[in-house]
């Protein structure tokens, strides 16, 4: 499953494996004695809980299993919700720590120059000025200023941390899965 998130090219940190589902919260535990849970929200889009009817609920070792959201509000930094059929705190307990899904195509759009962290994993780098590939993006590092590309070079031998700051990723093609940079020549060191 795929977390849904970006923050300009930022995400949760859920983990990412193949299937066509965003995770959108874990839930933690009861919350109330009405079934109500309190989940860990896992989307960059939070105001998306305001307006959700119905989700896919993680059901392991089966598919996801559809179910109806009765209301939902933000608390603490977590959302509360209140799944159909659940209406106590014992039967809100079973779900503990299950995730909860939306379908792939229910993804929010971005806007332009923003990209789900999970579309850049698998890119191949180009740099521009050199015309060579340096290799394939491993992984997206949050820090506190921009994002760093992890970078597994091509020849096998170690790796390169890059910037996802535009000046240096001039041009990000999802589709054609190809990042090119143009870094100044003192920032890294490609050419070992």
């Amino acid at each position: 499953m795929r977390p849904e998130a970006t923050r300009g090219a930022a995400e949760t940190v859920a983990q990412i494996a193949a299937g066509d589902f965003l995770t959108i919260a874990r839930i933690l535990r009861p919350q109330g004695r009405r079934g109500e849970v309190a989940a860990e929200i896992f989307t960059d889009f939070p105001a998306r809980f305001e307006r959700l009817q119905s989700a896919l609920l993680e059901a392991p070792g089966q598919a996801p299993r559809p179910v109806t959201v009765e209301y939902a509000w933000p608390h603490k930094g977590r959302v509360i919700l209140k799944l159909s059929g659940i209406d106590s705190i014992e039967s809100a307990s079973h779900l503990r720590g299950l995730h909860l899904f939306i379908p792939w195509e229910q993804r929010t759009p971005l806007p332009p120059h923003h990209y789900y962290l999970w579309e850049l994993r698998g890119c191949r780098v180009i740099w521009e000025r050199q015309g060579k590939e340096i290799g394939t993006v491993t992984d997206v590092e949050l820090t506190g200023g921009a994002a760093l590309l992890h970078v597994a070079r091509r020849e096998g031998i170690g790796e390169v941390l890059i910037p996802l700051a535009q000046e240096i990723c001039t041009r990000i093609d999802i589709a054609s899965k190809t990042i090119v940079i143009d870094p100044p020549e003192d920032l890294l060191d490609l050419n070992s």
